[in-house]
């Protein structure tokens, strides 16, 4: 079923007026016609099921028949810190962290980033990324459109205060802790809220894993065979959602 973004809806009103990009995809490129349901989601958890009872043209369409959609059950919330990837492998990075439960993602540059943005180019890259986040919570049926932030210096990231309590680094060095053991801990304490960090390519640097230890991050291993960026990413998510997500048992 084909779901569409509405931030500001009003879902107690009767009908929602859907417009612009959003109105021009359902019936232009998916020609949805009028009489055919849909699902309206506002990015904070809250969606309806309706049937579009009007349209003009390709630019406006109505819902109608408005049925509330049962609430979504509560999930940690999991932030990603990743830095940046190659290529299009931070698009798959951020459409898989939707799918995995990710509700904050904030992209990083170290030392060893390969991709190097101007200032005027991050927040161009954001914009595009919260676009591919949006078109992955539409595909997947999340309800909860996770926040992207701009790409930030890592040495920046560190020194912010609005971090969870649970920090964690995947980590290649002889002090890294078993990930289970990290995440079982964490679930005992009945623990809600994490962050995990992953590094570049190159891995971080030995300077920037103490920088990350002095501010919290406990280094935690992904086992002994190297991974790549992307995968190291759906690995700790899958873990970590599963810890720490009490609908998964």
């Amino acid at each position: 079923m084909h779901r569409c973004y509405l931030p500001d809806a009003d879902f107690s009103a009767p009908a929602l007026e859907i417009t612009r990009d959003e109105a021009h995809h359902a019936l232009r490129v998916l020609r949805l016609r009028v009489g055919e349901e849909c699902e309206v989601f506002d990015g904070r958890g809250n969606g309806v099921r309706g049937r579009i009872i009007a349209a003009q043209g390709s630019s406006s369409m109505t819902v109608g028949e408005l049925q509330p959609l049962p609430p979504m059950p509560p999930m940690p919330g999991i932030t990603l810190a990743f830095a940046l990837a190659k290529g299009t492998n931070t698009d798959l990075i951020l459409q898989k962290a939707v799918e995995l439960g990710a509700t904050r993602l904030i992209p990083l540059i170290s030392e060893r980033t390969i991709v190097r943005l101007k200032p005027q180019e991050a927040e161009a890259k954001a914009e595009k990324w919260r676009r591919t986040v949006l078109e992955a919570c539409k595909q997947c049926g999340v309800r909860l459109l996770p926040a992207v932030e701009a790409p930030q210096p890592f040495p920046a990231f560190l020194q912010r205060t609005d971090l969870p309590e649970l920090r964690i680094t995947a980590a290649i060095t002889p002090t890294a802790r078993p990930l289970r053991r990290v995440l079982e801990d964490a679930r005992a304490r009945g623990t809600q809220d994490a962050i995990f960090l992953i590094g570049p390519e190159g891995d971080f640097s030995p300077a920037e894993y103490a920088a990350a230890e002095q501010a919290g991050f406990t280094p935690v291993t992904l086992g002994p065979i190297i991974l790549r960026v992307e995968t190291a990413v759906f690995m700790a998510l899958s873990a970590t959602r599963y810890a720490l997500d009490s609908t998964l048992g």
